[in-house]
Order: C-alpha cells, then sequence, then structure tokens
C-alpha cells in the first residue's frame, strides 16, 4: 500500500515562502514521478509542478514559474516544493502525488496524499 504524506502547510504573508514536504512508503520511490498539485475553494484541482523518478526532469505551470522549486531525495522517498515569493492566489490545499508520468495531467497519477493548507494573505 502506497501512502503518502504532506506537511510543511500554513500561514504566511505575502512574499513569504514555504516548504512543502512528501513523504512516501510502501513501493520503490525513486521508480515513480511524483507530482504536487493544488485546490482552491470551489475550484477544480490543478497542477503545480512535477519532477520525473530520477529528478533530471523538472515541470512547473506557468503559474508557479520561477517562484517554486521541486526537489526530491530517493535516500529519504521525499519529494520537496519550495514556495518564495508567494502570492494570495497561491492559497488552496497542496496535494502530492505518485505516478508513471511526470506532467500536468492528473490521470497519470495513481496515488495521492491527504493535502496540506497553505494559505497566503494580504
Amino acid at each position: 500500500q502506497v501512502r503518502l504524506v504532506e506537511s510543511g502547510g500554513g500561514l504566511v504573508q505575502a512574499g513569504g515562502s514555504l516548504r512543502l514536504s512528501c513523504a512516501a512508503s510502501g513501493r520503490t520511490f525513486s521508480n515513480y514521478a511524483v507530482g504536487w498539485f493544488r485546490q482552491a475553494p470551489g475550484k477544480e484541482r490543478e497542477f503545480v509542478a512535477a519532477i520525473s523518478w530520477s529528478g533530471g526532469n523538472l515541470y512547473y505551470a506557468d503559474s508557479v514559474k520561477g517562484r517554486f522549486t521541486i526537489s526530491r531525495d530517493n535516500a529519504k522517498n521525499t519529494v520537496c516544493l519550495q514556495m518564495n515569493s508567494l502570492k494570495p492566489e497561491d492559497t488552496a490545499v497542496y496535494y502530492c502525488a505518485q505516478g508513471s508520468g511526470s506532467d500536468h495531467r492528473i490521470s497519470r497519477y495513481n496515488y495521492w496524499g491527504q493535502g496540506t493548507q497553505v494559505t497566503v494573505s494580504s
């Protein structure tokens, strides 16, 4: 059974930073891509960033490019999302997901965490 647990969310002022972590267990973590998605109230879940199994390929939504950085440590079975220059519109529940392909499509991800709340005040 795959288990993904996000942490690091919280309340931050606009312009601030947060670092989200996703800890994985249950299958060989290094074999799979990981993505971060977010969902704001009343909106659909949207892609934020993804990283390939090796960490060699990174993908970002245009809305976060240049502000967010995704990374992974396969020895520790973790993926992190460093979020800088946060904006109120970044407010959402952030989810990590594990899957076969590191891209923006939700359908490529088989396992999901429970999410962590990020709130950015203006």
